[in-house]
């Protein structure tokens, strides 16, 4: 099910990148616009990981450098009949973690100072096997390309606001006009940000029944998402808001109506559906 509604939202995505291209530029246009998410993809998907275990300047480490962390990583990948990821900590003591690379023969599960600290073996195994449930599903490419379209949308969006300032591209009546301006301008965006989020979320949710599935332990996880939302609220991280969905659990500041927009659904909700699990097996 989650499969399935994570293809119709990203073919949802793709349909309103053609129609913001089409509101601006008519047929070229749209084909503009999907040449703009054909190279922003291929970029994606070679180069996001490197660039995201960069930005939080990650380092990749060996067994002998934290044998704890290694061979939980190690122990789980097997359980999990994945390929073993390369491993990374993030010199941070904000406790999170997170997976990236494009597939499971090229994957690495990054993990920070701080959720070292606060999470016993049980706990840990159980985030590592969240993680690499988003590997064996690919939920990193699929997040990739998402961020992608997004992002061409919302570029889109910025040339339709200045269109609209200078009136327009010219005449052409495959054009949507001043409303099929403010469309690409405003509306679009909105929705884009909505779809993207129906996904984060979606996946999340599949990715905490994988982690039950791999490690029989869902209460460990349970108890390791109520230890990380303290945590991350006591000592936020210094986050970047394009790479929040990767993390467990999300480590931007949050509260009220901006929990609506959040990449990540409510842990409360995440943790009654992992007891719920635990109490049907």
């Amino acid at each position: 099910m989650n499969t399935f509604k994570t293809a119709t939202l990203l073919i949802a995505l793709t349909l309103l990148l053609i129609l913001v291209g089409g509101l601006i530029g008519g047929k070229s246009g749209m084909i503009f616009a999907l040449f703009l998410a054909g190279v922003m993809n291929f970029t994606s998907y070679w180069f996001s990981d490197k660039i995201v275990l960069r930005i939080y300047r990650a380092q990749k480490i060996d067994e002998g450098d934290n044998p704890r962390l290694y061979r939980i990583v190690r122990a789980t990948s097997q359980k999990a009949r994945l390929p073993m990821p390369k491993v990374y900590i993030i010199p941070t003591n904000t406790p999170n973690a997170f997976a990236t690379g494009r597939s499971p023969n090229h994957a690495a599960v990054a993990a920070t100072y701080g959720i070292l600290k606060i999470l016993n073996d049980d706990e840990l195994e159980g985030v590592i096997s969240h993680e690499l449930t988003h590997i064996k599903n690919r939920d990193i490419l699929t997040a990739s390309v998402v961020a992608t379209i997004a992002g061409a949308i919302s570029m889109l969006a910025f040339m339709a606001r200045w269109a609209a300032i200078f009136g327009g591209y010219g005449r052409d009546n495959n054009r949507g006009g001043g409303l099929g301006l403010l469309v690409a301008a405003i509306v679009a965006p909105i929705a884009a940000m909505l779809i993207q989020l129906a996904i984060s979320r979606s996946r999340e949710y599949a990715a905490d029944e994988g982690s039950a599935k791999i490690s029989h332990k869902p209460l460990a996880l349970a108890q390791a998402l109520k230890k990380l939302q303290y945590a991350n609220k006591r000592i936020p991280l210094e986050a970047n808001p394009s790479t929040a969905h990767l993390f467990i659990v999300n480590p931007l500041r949050g509260g009220g109506l901006t929990s609506l927009f959040s990449t990540h659904p409510p842990v409360e909700e995440r943790i009654a559906r992992l007891r719920n699990l635990a109490r049907k097996t």
